[in-house]
């Protein structure tokens, strides 16, 4: 196959078969973190890519394979966001009236009683993801034309919570617990990038800017190709400069990364 001018194979065809591969290492990405075990203080452990797969690996099937060229990554699932919907930055609004996913969704062994799951009749909204998927919305108007050349992925499945409910992000895990997490994620991560082989990897915020370029620079993965990594602000209202018009922050930083042109 004759590499282009960025080092990546010229020729992009949709096909089945990257999707057959991306579902192949969610299951296998799954059944991974699904024997693991973490301490206090998390206390409930939530895995989507099991209790919601039916609406994970619908939205697995909208990828256009090798026609990808911009893949965005995510940390890992928000409480209402993707544990509730099985979709990266999952808003329940966006995946069920955008983007036409509403699978049933089940439940986690020992749900948290103030983290219910309650799929697509969850009625809190995942400040994330509606910004983050309401970008991709205005700008690309309809879901063909973004997975034309667009895909999101996070990079750990699992949602972590403290005995109070609150959430856990995966970056505060006890060392030990995350190297064994991190080892799953990093060849998820790899079997993705190498199935999609797209131009640019977007980490959506510093984690995930971190975690490709560990996986992209380490050579245990085997990524035969250099793609360009950019990294966005992370839309979470928690950081107070995503509070500030955080849409056209994101749209300057994809349009002076190289990713995004201007409209």
């Amino acid at each position: 196959m004759t590499p282009s001018k960025t080092g990546k194979p010229a020729a992009k065809t949709a096909s089945s078969t990257e999707v057959m591969r991306l579902v192949q290492a969610a299951k296998q990405l799954s059944d991974s973190v699904d024997s693991m075990r973490f301490m206090l203080p998390v206390t409930q452990v939530y895995n989507p890519l099991n209790y919601a797969w039916n609406a994970h690996r619908k939205y697995l099937s909208l990828c256009q394979g090798r026609s990808t060229t911009v893949l965005f990554l995510g940390m890992n699932p928000g409480p209402w966001g993707m544990a509730q919907t099985g979709v990266p930055f999952g808003q329940v609004e966006i995946v069920r009236d955008w983007l036409g996913i509403k699978e049933e969704v089940g439940h986690p062994l020992g749900e948290h009683p103030k983290r219910k799951i309650e799929g697509f009749l969850c009625r809190r909204s995942e400040v994330s993801g509606a910004r983050l998927w309401g970008l991709f919305r205005d700008r690309f108007k309809t879901p063909r034309t973004f997975f034309k050349s667009h895909f999101v992925v996070n990079y750990c499945p699992l949602v972590f919570m403290e005995a109070s409910g609150k959430n856990r992000t995966p970056d505060k895990l006890q060392a030990s617990e995350a190297r064994s997490l991190q080892a799953a994620c990093d060849e998820h991560l790899s079997a993705v990038i190498e199935a999609l082989m797209p131009s640019f990897l977007v980490g959506v915020g510093t984690y995930a800017e971190k975690c490709l370029l560990r996986v992209v620079s380490d050579n245990k993965h085997g990524i035969q190709y250099s793609p360009t990594i950019v990294r966005i602000l992370h839309p979470s209202p928690a950081s107070p400069a995503a509070n500030k018009d955080w849409a056209s922050v994101a749209t300057k930083q994809l349009i002076e990364g190289g990713v995004w042109s201007e409209c």
